[in-house]
């Protein structure tokens, strides 16, 4: 556990000393968001580039604490790569079928070093077509969410830890150190990030974020105890995939394309129910840690009906908050 809480702590120091460098330049260089009156209504620019230090911090502690496998290897080219794909889209957005192409090919160097859903009762090519949506849409979804002061990156934070504890349990090393080095980070740039926000992850931090929660909640083993428990990923990252479905449903039902950008999140919809930025970014991680505990418990269940009970119990909530969301008018 020494061990453990020294990699923690490494990348948090790392990423509270990373970050205001990074903010420097992205202001030098004039790297910022600007506010647009319309989903953008932050005050004054501020500095993109935070998923390099988010990154920079994660990387150079896994180089100082862990030993680089083939395995380690291919996950870190495939976050490279969508981190370069960030940074081109921050500085020069890109078109969606562009960023859509990087993404796939970051999923396919996942595949061939191995990494992808390994379900023993599925064939190979439908373990690989699985992990595609998968990784696709929890990449995705953390970009999604991405639309307020320190919401995508606290809830990864939280997903992050829940998954070191998943890491744990499994006794799977790798797991454990990467999901806590990328803790460790995520709370350090939460010191800069949380509001009033002094810079933003960007596209690049949004996207490595999901990219690695992705792939880490893949290759833990979940179904030990009951074969339901193969479903807890689905609530460690509950709160984006919600939030992505929500806006899809919403976008859809008003006819406009799903990667149209509106108002229809439900961090923007709390808002307007009367609830500040933070009153409401700390309501969204309550529910993460909710939805985190309740993925342990699905997991560490002794039957495959307790499981189905506790997701079922999940479902109901999130379908009646959706139906109140539905109602707040956003104008």
């Amino acid at each position: 556990m020494v061990l453990y809480f020294f990699i923690f702590m490494l990348a948090l120091c790392s990423c509270l000393y990373i970050t205001p460098i990074v903010i420097d330049a992205a202001l030098t260089y004039d790297i910022v968001d600007r506010p647009d009156g319309n989903l953008k209504q932050h005050q004054r620019p501020v500095a993109y580039l935070g998923g390099m230090a988010v990154y920079l911090s994660f990387l150079a502690t896994l180089a100082l604490t862990f030993d680089f496998s083939s395995e380690v290897l291919g996950l870190l080219l495939a976050a490279t790569m969508v981190i370069l794909l960030g940074i081109i889209d921050d500085l020069k957005p890109l078109g969606p079928k562009i960023k859509l192409v990087g993404q796939i090919i970051a999923i396919f160097v996942l595949i061939k070093c191995d990494i992808y859903i390994d379900i023993i009762m599925m064939p190979d090519w439908l373990d690989i077509l699985l992990t595609f949506f998968w990784m696709l849409a929890v990449i995705n979804a953390f970009n999604i969410i991405d639309i307020m002061d320190g919401l995508s990156s606290g809830v990864g934070l939280i997903a992050a830890l829940v998954l070191f504890v998943v890491g744990l349990i499994n006794g799977h090393a790798m797991m454990a150190v990467m999901s806590l080095a990328l803790a460790g980070a995520l709370l350090g740039f939460l010191r800069y990030n949380f509001n009033p926000a002094t810079i933003y992850l960007g596209d690049a931090g949004s996207m490595f974020i999901g990219l690695m929660l992705g792939t880490l909640a893949m290759i833990g083993v979940y179904g030990d105890n009951n074969q339901a428990g193969v479903l807890a990923p689905l609530l460690i990252l509950g709160v984006p995939l919600y939030d992505t479905m929500l806006v899809m449903y919403l976008r859809r039902r008003k006819g406009i394309p799903v990667i149209q950008g509106s108002p229809d999140h439900f961090a923007l919809r709390l808002r307007k129910s009367g609830l500040s930025t933070r009153q409401t970014v700390l309501v969204t991680y309550a529910a993460a840690g909710v939805l985190g505990a309740a993925a342990l418990g699905m997991q560490l269940a002794s039957t495959a009906m307790l499981s189905v009970v506790l997701l079922c119990c999940v479902a109901a909530c999130g379908l009646g908050l959706s139906l109140w969301l539905i109602r707040i008018r956003m104008e």
